[in-house]
């Protein structure tokens, strides 16, 4: 349908008056050929959202929860995470048997990214993450940190709820580029055995990357553990970050513990 004809549809009056427009600048006539207005319309974007009940609201949810002292409010639970997963994205062949885990929003710039799952019953897998959006980062709490500021990065979504402007890393495939510019400081978990943390750890410290050298006066493993047995833990990583040589001095020291 040509515009004329659209608009003639659409308003009568206002038709008349763009006739007369047109007869007045001399754009009438069968050979002359009145170019269409072009028409742009942005396709409208929808912000996924989680359609489950928050992690307070089922007991088992809650009370493993709160026995870690985390907040339920923030996360959110399902009976079957697979079955969930698939509604958005088809991960799983099969939803059987149930498989309820308390689950973790990812968000970037707004929108929903992902999500991680963490079983609440006995599963060679405590944690599952699948991403909506393949190209965003696989971390958690993205759209809460303030970038002016130091950006702690730490191992799991639960231990970055502990610590003041954190994300956490959703694998050990996250990539922090998002937030380069940032003074960034990596917080890894307090396993000197542990040769996959040690490399890391090693690979920060060759880089002239901030990282936290737990004092040898700590027996716990992460963060999570270390509030549940009374410590202060912001105050411990503050004051035990470490760069280059001194990063390499203590590093050496706590491989040793």
């Amino acid at each position: 349908m040509s515009f004329n004809n659209f608009l003639k549809k659409l308003d009568g009056q206002l038709h008349k008056q763009y006739t007369l427009e047109k007869f007045k600048e001399g754009h009438t006539g069968k050979n002359y050929v009145a170019s269409e207005p072009e028409f742009k319309f942005e396709a409208p974007k929808f912000k996924q959202k989680i359609d489950l009940p928050k992690a307070l609201e089922n007991e088992a949810a809650y009370e493993y929860l709160k026995s870690r002292k985390l907040d339920p409010n923030k996360f959110y639970y399902a009976d079957n995470f697979k079955e969930f997963c698939n509604s958005y994205k088809e991960v799983f062949s099969s939803t059987s048997p149930k498989d309820p885990r308390v689950v973790i929003p990812l968000f970037y710039n707004q929108n929903l990214i992902g999500f991680q799952g963490r079983s609440l019953v006995p599963s060679s897998v405590k944690y599952i993450t699948v991403m909506l959006d393949e190209d965003a980062p696989k971390i958690y709490g993205l759209d809460t940190i303030d970038k002016k500021l130091p950006i702690y990065v730490v191992e799991g979504p639960f231990d970055s709820t502990f610590i003041n402007n954190s994300v956490a890393l959703c694998g050990s495939d996250g990539d922090v580029r998002c937030i380069e510019g940032s003074t960034i400081v990596f917080v890894y978990d307090n396993e000197p055995r542990n040769r996959e943390i040690v490399n890391r750890i090693d690979k920060c410290i060759s880089g002239g990357e901030r990282v936290v050298i737990w004092p040898s006066g700590v027996g716990e493993k992460d963060i999570n553990d270390m509030v549940l047995a009374g410590h202060n833990v912001q105050e411990m990583i503050e004051s035990n970050t470490y760069q280059g040589l001194e990063a390499k001095l203590k590093f050496n020291l706590w491989k040793k513990i």
